[in-house]
């Protein structure tokens, strides 16, 4: 099947000053649904050449017209103002929005069997392409809205194979306590789960965190190179697992989850997420930023044999994100799209 596939981020490493959590499981995917079979051509811009001068023409095919394509697969994007609601030729516009919507204008409304993977829960519930026969809405949640499939954040199965817990679990940390991640609708999370424990340890908080002055004793580090989001986790013993509230309401988890977990760093998880068992082993949730302090001393102090056993809890819940189940899921869905398009 030809894929028309739509993102605006990155299949490499990007450019260090830009959103796009993407990157730790576009590529994924991507490389997934080729190996299966399928033919990807992207239809947005080429970012990693023309932003991060990244040339991967030779193995990945971008079109920034309108071929022919079996399906379109959009990773949704949704109006930011000032940035993709101006004019083409204004400072600072981006055009994903734009041409988004020449996609849906163009393959959508003549009947293209369309795969929305609403990643930021950013499309509105009323909103009428969860009504249209071809498409089907596609969320990162445990427990998606109405009509919609849940379509997790892909890790590689040889990722998960290869883990090895008690390697990982023995290597020495220096740092209690990491959070990765931006400050977008998390300031309540940070409050009450993150910020109390950092005052009792050596931590480092790495992200776009523009509004920092609630917490003037706290190590800000901004944002950091893609690459070196791994790098930060090998030296962390644990993390907080930060979600919005809509997005801890239907449990969807991000990126973070899997990158601490690969890297051995411990993940803890507030017992507000729906399904936190699901992501973690119950020794890892957290009611408060006080019960979180209490466990990062207790996994400091904890042998490696410890340690590797709640790692090892963390890598089995992975299983629910493996590359080969969303893959399962993307072609049923396909499937499904194309035979009610034939119907």
């Amino acid at each position: 099947m030809i894929i028309g596939y739509s993102h605006w981020g990155f299949l490499g490493p990007g450019i260090h000053d830009t959103p796009d959590g993407g990157r730790s499981h576009r590529r994924v995917l991507i490389d997934g649904l080729r190996e299966r079979g399928h033919e990807i051509v992207f239809l947005q811009a080429d970012r990693d050449l023309t932003e991060a001068g990244h040339d991967l023409s030779g193995t990945y095919r971008w079109n920034g017209g309108l071929p022919d394509v079996d399906m379109l697969f959009l990773e949704w994007r949704w109006p930011i103002p000032g940035r993709n609601t101006t004019r083409c030729v204004s400072p600072g516009h981006t055009c994903d929005l734009h041409r988004q919507q020449q996609l849906l204008d163009h393959y959508t409304a003549h009947g293209v069997p369309t795969l929305l993977w609403d990643k930021d829960r950013q499309l509105a519930p009323d909103d009428l392409l969860r009504h249209v026969h071809n498409v089907v809405v596609c969320e990162p949640a445990l427990y998606p809205s109405p009509g919609a499939v849940s379509l997790l954040f892909p890790v590689a199965d040889t990722a998960l194979r290869c883990a090895d817990p008690l390697a990982l679990a023995s290597a020495p940390r220096e740092l209690p306590l990491l959070y990765v991640g931006n400050q977008y609708d998390r300031d309540d999370a940070f409050d009450r789960y993150l910020a109390p424990a950092a005052r009792h340890y050596p931590h480092i908080i790495a992200g776009k965190w523009p509004h920092t002055e609630r917490w003037p004793d706290l190590n800000f580090w901004g944002r950091i190179p893609f690459p070196g989001v791994a790098s930060l986790y090998r030296r962390a013993v644990a993390t907080v697992l930060l979600l919005p509230d809509r997005y801890a309401e239907v449990g969807h988890m991000t990126q973070r989850l899997v990158e601490a977990v690969l890297a051995g760093c411990l993940p803890l998880a507030p017992t507000t997420i729906r399904g936190a068992d699901r992501f973690t082993p119950p020794e890892l949730h957290i009611t408060d930023g006080d019960d979180a302090a209490d466990r990062i001393g207790r996994l400091m102090n904890a042998t490696p044999a410890r340690r590797a056993e709640l790692l090892d809890a963390c890598l089995q819940r992975l299983d629910a994100f493996r590359l080969s189940r969303q893959l399962d899921t993307i072609e049923r869905v396909m499937a499904d799209l194309s035979a009610h398009r034939v119907g």
